[in-house]
């Protein structure tokens, strides 16, 4: 598995970017000039094949806030459910993106389980090296948006998340669209039908929420307070919210980041 790898990613590109404590219950963080790899793994409880690569995507380290230069989401799919287990999980906007993504780059069908770096299907996720050398070759790269993110926990597990963002290439401006993602780690799924009976599958990086594309204004900035909700009880410490900015017309991603929420 790919742990040995992504640490080392890691330790080599400390600093990317810098998380900032404020007051008990929140947290605010600012992305790095460089750019983050935004890793979406698309997934489903109904498909034999997603327990490899959800343990992958939980190997993998949270990004943008510690020095990973990594933001991994997992994003469920419910087109798997007629099999027989319904994915708790699942949202049809999730659906929907992959479909879009697929569209962007001519292909005719999606599949699970699919691994997107940066905008881009990206089929060797199982090759460490591979892997390695994608990500490094992403944070070379100056980022091309900035991002901040602030979150506050309010009662019954919602978070009230405030981002701000802009454009750096003028390229992308007319096209950049800001997106939210509140996200849970360490779900624990009995599967009781389907492909997958009588297993039991935990995830990591789990979206709950979602909100997006925010549309950016005509001077390139976008300022936007949105509330994502988690399930009631979801621990603060599992919990946390990524923002992405992509060009909506190519589906290149510009920069990403990932915070959790912060205790108190």
């Amino acid at each position: 598995m790919p742990l040995r790898v992504t640490l080392s990613i890691v330790a080599a590109l400390a600093g990317l970017a810098a998380a900032l404590p404020t007051h008990a219950g929140q947290c605010a963080a600012q992305s790095s000039p460089r750019l983050a790899a935004l890793v979406e793994l698309y997934t489903s409880e109904g498909c034999s094949s997603c327990p490899p690569a959800d343990r992958w995507l939980s190997a993998l380290p949270p990004g943008g806030h510690a020095g990973a230069g990594i933001v991994p989401l997992a994003l469920h799919v419910g087109y798997w459910d007629y099999i027989g287990w319904k994915d708790p999980y699942a949202r049809p906007e999730f659906a929907a993106r992959q479909r879009r993504i697929a569209a962007l780059q001519h292909a005719t069908f999606v599949y699970t389980p699919q691994v997107v770096l940066q905008g881009r299907d990206f089929r060797a996720w199982a090759s460490s090296s591979a892997f390695s050398r994608a990500v490094a070759q992403i944070n070379a790269r100056p980022a091309g948006a900035a991002i901040s993110l602030s979150i506050e926990r309010l009662r019954n597990g919602v978070l009230q998340v405030e981002a701000g963002a802009r454009v750096l290439a003028r390229a992308h401006a007319g096209a950049a669209g800001l997106y939210l993602a509140a996200y849970q780690s360490r779900l624990l799924s009995r599967v009781r039908a389907g492909e997958n009976e009588g297993r039991t599958l935990r995830h990591d990086f789990v979206v709950r929420d979602w909100a997006g594309p925010i549309a950016f204004g005509t001077d390139g900035r976008v300022r936007a307070t949105r509330r994502l909700a988690l399930p009631p009880g979801a621990a603060v410490e599992d919990s946390g919210v990524a923002a992405f900015v992509e060009d909506r017309a190519s589906g290149e991603v510009l920069q990403a980041l990932q915070l959790p929420a912060c205790p108190g």
